[in-house]
């Protein structure tokens, strides 16, 4: 997990000291299989979980999702770019959603946490990720997501100047892209985010909250291996 203002990565959690590589590829992500909703336009960890006086933000239409939105088990991650834990942890939920996403027993909420104070250009990639659902929707956002977490080494390894070429990648209108990140109108809804995060305690990358049948329930903390989270959510939806 990576805290935000510090100047130093924190060490992962005990459970998350597991022999894999940053450089993994993340695995592909059979969209069309999951079911998706909301198209997320306007946006939108603590190390010892959500504060006492937290509050998580509601999901709605808006919230980039996939999954059924009305899935018992919904996870609510909030995420950087450049963090290698959400690398990785990009890497587990897709996994997540392959198995329980399908059956609609799961689902997953993407909201960005770019921690500015370690990666500088984290911001300027979830503009990029909103750009690409406000040409192309949800389906949209997650194959660019995807394809960067892909792309980046993490902590500041990637050149933003590939981010038009990932736009490409995906099918989307360059053009349009470049004016949309070159605008910066997208900034409100990263910003957004943030502010949910924060709100809800969260003040470190990933975290994430776990809600069942909307009410939050407990959080994953760094990038907690498959097998772990998997554990939590079985648990959760006998």
């Amino acid at each position: 997990m990576e805290e935000e203002k510090s100047t130093t990565p924190s060490q992962a959690a005990p459970s998350q000291n597991y022999a894999i590589p940053f450089a993994i590829v993340i695995a592909g992500l059979a969209i069309a299989g999951a079911v998706y909703f909301g198209d997320g336009k306007s946006g939108g960890s603590t190390a010892g979980g959500v504060q006492a006086n937290g509050t998580v933000d509601p999901v709605t239409a808006k919230d980039h999702i996939l999954g059924n939105p009305n899935a018992k088990v919904v996870i609510v991650e909030y995420s950087d770019t450049e963090c290698p834990f959400c690398k990785l942890f990009h890497v587990t939920m897709n996994r997540i959603i392959r198995e329980y996403g399908e059956k609609g027993e799961v689902a997953w909420v993407y909201r960005h946490f770019p921690i500015a104070s370690l990666h500088p250009t984290a911001h300027k990639e979830a503009q990029a990720t909103e750009c690409a659902n406000k040409l192309g929707g949800n389906i949209k956002f997650w194959e660019y997501t995807n394809k960067l977490f892909e792309i980046t080494p993490g902590n500041n390894g990637f050149n933003i100047a590939e981010l038009p070429k990932i736009a490409k990648t995906v099918g989307l209108d360059v053009g349009a892209f470049n004016t949309c990140l070159e605008s910066g109108e997208m900034k409100a809804a990263v910003d957004a985010g943030l502010e949910s995060g924060r709100k809800a305690g969260v003040s470190g990358t990933p975290h994430s909250i776990i809600l069942v049948d909307g009410k939050a329930v407990g959080s994953i903390n760094g990038a907690q291996p498959y097998e772990a989270v998997k554990a939590q959510i079985d648990a959760l939806l006998k």
